[in-house]
């Protein structure tokens, strides 16, 4: 069975600022949202679905328990005639902590909506506040406690490289979501034109960091999602074409393997570790789908192992938990 989303884009709609880093327009490549273009949306997504595909239609881009009250309701009870027709077989949508309450969940729950994606970014108010965000790490605890409280799937969802923020308080922040999230999303920062983020730059009031740095602090916070066992649904931004020409972003770039970079990164670290003070020809075995990924970005762990170590791996796979690596006897 596939599971298979059917993005709905309401793009900034029911977000109450501009956070610094946010250029959602550009992020979404939608200016406009006009409602009556959903349901055709979603119809061309259905026809497309396999019979035994399981669907969620997932109302992204903004923050959806925002938007006017009576366009939200609308939007479910439009979502929601595609569960009773069983075309799809729940719903999703994305928010921020400050637009969780009681009566927003249990309109959510009378439509159908199965998993609350949350926007948390950071649990550090000190980078809250840098960020213009406008709400607290406070906020986000009681709003996913409420969300995992009423029966939802949460997906949490932050983000590394904020301004302020520390490879430790990143940490802290995969931490704190690991209490109460069923997956998690993690986004490396990319300073967007029109942003704030693009004029602090431009003042020397944040030096955006170079690739690497970003994909080792952004594989350390995947490393405790995976210590924790909660699954990292996506890591980067979806591509579109403006941010794979590079068009829509001031400074650094864009990296459209962000997610295969930082398993190449996490990898590395698991074989340098297991293969330390050997040398010659070694099999290693890792998960069932993951040999590419041990192998490196480029196939870069094996020839960094070669390198530096003098060791030539052959990788296979067996069933054995992902991320983690063995030797195996010739």
């Amino acid at each position: 069975m596939r599971h298979k989303n059917i993005p709905v884009f309401i793009p900034h709609l029911g977000c109450p600022n501009d956070c610094v880093f946010c250029n959602q327009r550009k992020i979404t490549e939608h200016t406009v949202f006009r409602e009556e273009d959903v349901k055709a949306t979603i119809e061309q997504a259905v026809a497309t679905l396999l019979p035994d595909d399981d669907a969620e239609i997932a109302f992204f881009g903004g923050s959806f328990t925002g938007i006017d009250r009576d366009l939200m309701i609308r939007l479910l009870e439009l979502g929601h005639s595609y569960i009773e027709s069983g075309a799809v077989s729940s719903l999703r949508c994305s928010t921020r902590p400050d637009y969780i309450d009681g009566e927003i969940l249990g309109i959510l729950k009378k439509y159908g909506v199965g998993t609350v994606e949350l926007g948390i970014q950071s649990t550090d108010d000190r980078v809250l506040t840098l960020c213009r965000r406008g709400h607290t790490a406070e906020q986000s605890y009681t709003a996913m406690k409420l969300i995992k409280d009423a029966g939802f799937d949460l997906i949490g969802q932050m983000m590394t490289g904020l301004p302020g923020a520390t490879p430790e308080s990143e940490i802290r922040t995969a931490e704190d979501i690991c209490k109460y999230a069923d997956g998690a999303r993690i986004y490396p920062i990319v300073v967007f034109k029109d942003t704030e983020l693009a004029c602090m730059t431009e003042r020397g009031e944040y030096e955006p960091y170079a690739d690497d740095e970003l994909i080792r602090r952004t594989a350390a916070v995947k490393e405790v999602f995976i210590r924790a066992g909660v699954p990292t649904i996506r890591v980067g931004l979806q591509s579109n074409e403006g941010l794979q020409s590079g068009g829509q972003i001031a400074f650094g770039g864009y990296d459209g393997a962000a997610g295969e970079r930082c398993d190449s990164y996490i990898y590395g670290r698991i074989l340098s570790e297991l293969l330390r003070g050997r040398s010659g020809r070694v099999t290693v075995a890792v998960a069932r789908g993951h040999a590419s990924r041990a192998a490196g970005y480029g196939k870069e762990n094996k020839k960094r192992l070669y390198d530096e170590y003098g060791v030539d791996i052959k990788i296979i796979e067996k069933d054995m938990p992902p991320y983690t690596a063995a030797l195996e006897t010739e």
